[in-house]
């Protein structure tokens, strides 16, 4: 009788070629930050999204463009703005006189990868008509839910709250992604070589695509498939509660940050080669998967960032890691 079980040990060769060649890939444009670059594969491959957060030129954009580029999906930009409106993302419905019926046009969120370029430069009523897109893959318009394409990814980009023209994106709304990444400025050489490489043609013009949509949708798969061991889970779990217990922290992380927090670990446990996660993917991830979910009496939702960083490392430090 022949073993028709999968071979597993050819499907992880496999899926470690495609992190790889797509981690190069990336990196060829963006460089000099590879734990940026995995941050936002993580979110990528765990099925959440990602937010990119830093002041203007240290290249946001060009991460984002550079990810979207490296895979072989339909991509759309769309460039947030005081003035835009929901439909202006989602789309409208259109009365046609022929058929005597309105017909739906669908607005440049039907997408695999959509690339929100300055989110907080649009208004709190346009930032939250994302929500239901990315909480559930789908549309509501005219009380007709459209569904999503397959994999569905919004990397946003935002300049800090401080920042002119500027809008603080609702609480509901920065629950709603599974990681806030910060870019920071690239080292010495690293600003040289971009330079150097820019001269005659920015990179991403020659830039192709290593993987599919139908690839990502393989690896997201895997993901959920990594082992995470009780031990682990209630290492992630005391971390989480850490923070509505924290006194300086008067809302804690909800239980979808839990989620998003051992889905992530499974995700950088894959990136990494293991078919495992460990108490360091949990901790690695705490700050970039909590921060952003936690406010305090002396910040709100409008700044206090670095020290909901720090209180979150705070708490990471601390706990007791399981062995």
């Amino acid at each position: 009788m022949s073993d028709s079980r999968p071979d597993t040990a050819s499907d992880s060769t496999k899926q470690h070629a495609l992190i790889q060649a797509l981690q190069k890939n990336v990196g060829s444009v963006f460089l000099g930050r590879p734990e940026v670059v995995r941050h936002v594969l993580t979110g990528l491959l765990a099925g959440g999204h990602v937010l990119l957060e830093d002041v203007p030129g240290v290249g946001k954009t060009v991460l984002a463009k550079s990810l979207a580029r490296s895979m072989h999906a339909d991509f759309r930009r769309v460039q947030f703005t005081p003035d835009l409106l929901p439909s202006d993302i989602l789309g409208v419905a259109i009365y046609d006189q022929a058929s005597g019926a309105f017909e739906f046009k669908p607005g440049p969120i039907f997408t695999q990868v959509l690339l929100a370029d300055e989110i907080n430069r649009a208004t709190p009523r346009t930032q939250s008509a994302l929500l239901e897109a990315m909480n559930d893959a789908q549309v509501s318009v005219d009380r007709v839910s459209h569904p999503l394409p397959e994999p569905f990814f919004v990397i946003a980009t935002q300049n800090p709250y401080e920042f002119e023209g500027t809008y603080p994106l609702p609480e509901s709304q920065l629950d709603r992604f599974m990681l806030r990444v910060r870019i920071g400025y690239p080292s010495l050489q690293d600003e040289k070589t971009v330079i150097r490489a820019q001269q005659q043609q920015h990179p991403l013009e020659s830039l192709e695509a290593v993987v599919t949509g139908a690839d990502i949708a393989g690896l997201q798969a895997a993901v959920r498939a990594v082992r995470l061991d009780d031990a682990v889970l209630d290492y992630a779990l005391a971390l989480v509660r850490e923070t509505r217990t924290h006194k300086q922290l008067t809302v804690g992380a909800s239980p979808r940050a839990s989620i998003a927090l051992t889905r992530a670990a499974q995700a950088h446990a894959l990136l990494a080669g293991r078919s495992y996660v460990l108490p360091d993917d949990v901790k690695g991830l705490a700050v970039p998967v909590l921060a952003h979910r936690v406010l305090g009496g002396e910040f709100g939702a409008d700044g206090g960032m670095d020290e909901r960083e720090r209180i979150v490392k705070d708490i990471a430090e601390h706990l007791e890691v399981p062995i």
